[in-house]
């Protein structure tokens, strides 16, 4: 029997309506923590080059049965989520899906081959694309266990030195209020600038601000630029956050979500940094 982290059952009290995506990330959570993704990962990580992502790229061999099964339980759970939508996710189970082919489509976040593939299985589009969204997690996180040591101690750009993906959030950490980008998808951590935009790169200070919303106190705010309408929400602690708990602090906050798109700020679509990962199978 699966015990449930106390923060994803805080979220089922509070939001019981999201009770059938909470079922889908624990599930992947559950992937995460599992060693098998370890061995998957390629020994050494290249020297980091400027402003590169480590896993850019690369070619990954992985064992198409162990991610075929693994793909197959997230859809499975995710196809008993109790809206119509969600339950087109079911055909994905017998057609018999190239899940190499799928999971360099979620890697590289190529909408066109995954909207492809959803179409060729039958399943709703919308549906299809949430889930594979989620699929490289496990994966990732491996790759930020094997690759930490390897990252780039001056990395100074706005997406995650691991896997191109833009920051979840910011944490302000400790006494000295150090700023660090955190990552949904690999649950990396990078250095962060005061007073810099992780999606335009601008420093300017008249055109970056700082939205404290009433309800949340002076411990999470929105950081949002007026030059190009991004934000990223930041969270005032004492240690960072374990990896496995980014993506639920993320879905936490969406209250501070809701805020920004209300004030017209909101994040951009996709990575950013395009990867170009291959997957092969293998040979195992």
């Amino acid at each position: 029997m699966r015990v449930l982290d106390p923060t994803l059952q805080d979220l089922q009290r509070q939001h019981p309506e999201w009770r059938p995506w909470l079922a889908v990330v624990q599930e992947i959570l559950s992937e995460i923590a599992h060693p098998k993704w370890n061995a998957m990962v390629p020994l050494a990580a290249v020297p980091q080059a400027s402003k590169t992502p480590l896993l850019a790229e690369t070619t990954v061999a992985l064992d198409r049965r162990a991610l075929g099964r693994a793909i197959d339980n997230v859809m499975r759970v995710a196809s008993r989520g109790g809206t119509p939508q969600m339950a087109t996710l079911q055909s994905v189970l017998s057609v018999g899906l190239d899940v190499l082919s799928l999971f360099r489509a979620a890697l590289n976040q190529d909408d066109r081959r995954i909207n492809a593939i959803a179409s060729v299985a039958g399943a709703d589009l919308g549906a299809f694309s949430a889930i594979a969204a989620l699929l490289p997690g496990p994966f990732l996180h491996a790759c930020n266990r094997r690759w930490a040591s390897a990252k780039s101690a001056s990395w100074i750009e706005g997406y995650c030195p691991i896997c191109g993906a833009w920051p979840a959030f910011t944490e302000v950490r400790g006494i000295e209020r150090t700023r660090y980008f955190r990552c949904a998808g690999c649950g990396s951590e990078w250095q962060a600038q005061y007073l810099f935009c992780p999606y335009c790169g601008t420093t300017d200070h008249k055109q970056l601000i700082s939205l404290a919303p009433e309800q949340d106190g002076p411990k999470s705010v929105i950081d949002a630029c007026n030059w190009c309408l991004g934000y990223v929400k930041a969270f005032t602690t004492l240690q960072g956050s374990p990896p496995g708990k980014i993506m639920l602090t993320d879905l936490a906050s969406v209250e501070l979500d809701l805020a920004a798109a209300e004030r017209g700020y909101k994040r951009p679509q996709g990575a950013g940094y395009s990867l170009n990962v291959t997957v092969v199978h293998n040979g195992a």
